[in-house]
């Protein structure tokens, strides 16, 4: 390795992964005077478990590009406390340990993204990514806005892409599978004196089990890294997404879900999605010291998407549509999120610290017309449309300025070889400024003029945690932190979006607060000779000053006023414990379970709509949620893989994944069942010159669902449905109304890929 490689590996791994000056103490050993901070909302790319005052999971890209999985939960699903929502296809909203579980349209996740440092927010709350372009998957628990900003109010996810020398060289591959899946990719990189770089061109797609709910997803990315001098570097990344993605696959109700499960008959609400995601990123980073480093980031990330939602209920002659395809609204979504972030990290003596700041200037733009001529009011005793919205109307203009300027600390002190003491700070001025054309509301058969607004918020956050070290095996620790959700434009300017007359805006709202306390041990320790890595941890997140609407989450129909408020209150405590078995050895275990009890501590108004809403006075039931459980959380999960592998070469493995069952529903009437479903995975690996002089084979199977079990995947009850034949509404709340996706049967994939 030639001296400047040597120097800019050095200064990487004393960044990432906090070795204290030497590479000597890369076998953990601690050393008072050395105390590196180790936290970073930038650069993220090994890692660092050693002296963190909070759980910590992390996945490598090696293991996940090896499971060979369709979607990013089915590799998530192995760390504890991971409640995530999923539909068809590839898309998942990761949310963690219960928190926003009752939320499943386009709320934010309560969790902060973070892909390559830059802070991600995409419209649906779910995370887009291209599975073959992961180098590692961090999970960071507990209150995460003390480091990354609005809405880590149960942790971040850190995504790091592909990038260094190690993926010079060529790599082809292909996989096929069940429903019509196909995957190609096809990778080129190198790396000599002056630094490394690749390109990476994938395409997957697949007509999907469920009915219209095919995908296809193309992806160009690369990262290029240029070595400026012996501890300096210039990193470069870049990412050009395009994705189409139809029905969602859910069905109504319990008989549906049977006779019907891949939704042959009805209409998801949303259809036709469009996607188009652009990502670059430009990080510098300068060690000018064996302990004290700089990082620079500058950041640009669009995604522009387009679909069809409202599905036509009648025709303007007053009869029903039931046209698979009659929908009544475009939808025309742009976002553009733009920033810089830099870090200083050092230390001296027992102290290490970090200071950053984090600038972002986004943009959301919303333009949505009408389709087509459709009927927006309709008088149901005389059978009469009386009001029409015409093709082309304008229905949505709007447009928000989201100015963010952070700063953000850690201190770390070590007062002997036992303890580190660690100190988190973060403050942010949120700048909200608002601004709609004119628009027409169907409600009041009229044009709608345009305003302007203007909204800022000031929040702190903080984290203080510990970390005794027992031994060189067993070590404890605990953490108090903070979480924050600023209110949103739609929220803070209801009444002016939506005037009805029964709505109102509500410019006094307060950012959300979610405080974590947490307590966990982790050890290293054998079991029969068979060396084991434990790590569990109880927790308690308490949320207050909950946004939501007076009429309850989702909620219609009730005599209230209709407006956003801080009136809500969650508890979230559990238990956790992950344990992982030598990987060297020749029959390996990894196990997740956790344990969940999460409940509403204030919601005291919710309007369950019963009959149809499209009457002129919708009829809905109060309920007094306080003290019930939050929907779609279930207490108990677990998640074990016991694998053989005979050889270096081969490695079978049989995974379990077990729910009991959930809530569908904030009334706590309907139940979504448990399940455990068992998943087989084998991959065969060929180096050297077997088949090609130089390259390295890999080949895989995977069946999922292997026992062919029926099972629901979500289900998610709000309110009186219309029968999912007829659309008639029983004026009835039960087992039928629930919107449930049921989960596909037992599915195959494999493949093969190469590197030369």
């Amino acid at each position: 390795m030639n001296l400047r490689k040597k120097h800019l590996h050095q200064a990487i791994a004393l960044l990432c992964a906090g070795l204290a000056g030497t590479t000597a103490q890369a076998d953990g050993a601690q050393k008072l005077g050395e105390v590196v901070v180790t936290s970073t909302t930038i650069d993220d790319r090994f890692e660092s478990k050693r002296d963190e005052p909070s759980n910590i999971s992390v996945i490598s890209g090696k293991k996940i590009d090896a499971a060979h999985v369709e979607n990013i939960m089915q590799v998530l699903q192995a760390i504890p406390g991971v409640t995530a929502d999923l539909s068809s296809g590839e898309e998942i909203k990761i949310k963690l340990r219960g928190i926003e579980n009752q939320r499943y349209m386009g709320e934010k996740p309560g969790v902060a993204i973070v892909i390559d440092g830059v802070p991600v927010f995409e419209r649906t709350g779910k995370v887009n990514i291209g599975l073959d372009n992961i180098e590692s998957i961090k999970v960071i628990k507990g209150g995460a806005s003390y480091m990354f900003g609005d809405d880590g109010l149960a942790g971040a996810v850190i995504i790091t892409t592909k990038r260094g020398a190690q993926y010079a060289g060529v790599t082809l591959g292909a996989e096929a599978g069940s429903y019509g899946f196909n995957k190609e990719v096809a990778r080129a990189g190198l790396a000599g004196e002056m630094g490394s770089g690749h390109v990476q061109i994938s395409k997957r797609q697949s007509d999907d089990y469920y009915y219209q709910s095919g995908y296809r997803n193309e992806t160009v990315n690369g990262n290029f890294n240029l070595y400026l001098s012996d501890t300096s570097d210039l990193t470069f990344g870049f990412e050009k997404n395009q994705r189409e993605k139809d029905k969602h696959g859910s069905v109504k109700g319990s008989i549906q879900a049977e006779l019907d499960p891949t939704g042959t008959i009805g209409r998801d609400y949303a259809r036709k999605f469009d996607v188009d995601l652009q990502k670059l990123n430009l990080t510098y980073s300068n060690s000018y010291a064996p302990n004290s480093n700089l990082l620079l980031l500058g950041y640009e990330y669009k995604d522009h998407t387009i679909f069809w939602s409202a599905p036509q209920r009648m025709n303007l002659d007053g009869s029903t549509n039931n046209d698979v395809n009659a929908y009544t609204v475009n939808n025309d979504y742009h976002q553009d999120q733009r920033g810089v972030k830099g870090e200083w990290r050092s230390g001296a003596d027992k102290l290490g610290w970090l200071a950053g700041f984090d600038v972002r200037r986004n943009n959301y733009q919303n333009f949505n017309t009408a389709k087509v001529d459709y009927c927006s009011t309709y008088d149901y005793r005389k059978k009469t449309c009386t009001s029409v919205t015409r093709t082309g109307a304008v229905l949505s203009n709007d447009a928000t300025d989201e100015n963010v300027n952070a700063a953000y600390g850690e201190l770390k002190f070590m007062p002997n070889q036992q303890w580190t003491l660690t100190f988190n700070g973060r403050y942010d001025n949120i700048g909200l400024d608002y601004s709609t054309g004119s628009i027409y509301n169907a409600d009041i058969n009229a044009m709608v003029k345009g305003f302007n607004a203007g909204k800022s918020f000031n929040v702190s956050s903080w984290r203080g945690g510990a970390n005794y070290a027992a031994s060189d095996s067993v070590s404890f620790y605990g953490n108090l932190s903070t979480g924050f959700r600023a209110p949103t434009a739609d929220q803070l300017y209801r009444g002016s979006l939506s005037p009805t007359g029964k709505t109102e805006n509500n410019t006094d709202l307060k950012p959300e607060q979610a405080i974590n306390l947490e307590f966990g041990v982790r050890n290293k320790t054998e079991l029969l000779g068979v060396g084991l890595d434990i790590d569990a941890a109880i927790f308690q997140i308490d949320r207050k000053d909950f946004i939501m609407s007076t009429l309850g989450q989702y909620g219609a129909g009730g005599k209230t006023i209709d407006k956003y408020d801080n009136i809500g209150g969650a508890r979230n405590r559990g238990f956790e414990l992950s344990l992982k078995s030598d990987r060297k050895r020749e029959f390996t275990l990894d196990m997740a379970y956790t344990y969940i009890s999460a409940f509403f501590t204030q919601y005291d108004a919710f309007y369950l709509p019963l009959g149809s809403p499209y009457v002129t006075n919708p009829v809905s039931a109060l309920y007094n949620n306080t003290g019930r459980h939050i929907p779609r959380v279930s207490a108990h999960q677990l998640n074990s893989t016991v694998a053989w592998q005979p050889s270096s070469a081969f490695r079978v493995g049989l995974e379990m994944d077990a729910k009991s069952w959930a809530w569908a529903d904030e009334i706590n009437q309907e139940k979504q069942p448990g399940r455990t479903l068992f998943n087989l995975l084998a991959n065969y690996d060929i180096k050297g010159d077997a088949l090609v002089k130089g390259a390295k084979w890999s080949f895989f199977a995977r069946i999922d669902n292997l026992f062919d079990r029926k099972y629901w995947v979500t289900a998610r009850g709000t309110g009186d449905q219309g029968n999912y034949v007829t659309g008639v509404y029983d004026g009835v709340y039960n087992a039928q109304d629930p919107s449930i996706i049921v989960g596909r049967p037992r599915t195959w994939t494999a493949g093969v890929s190469a590197t030369f």
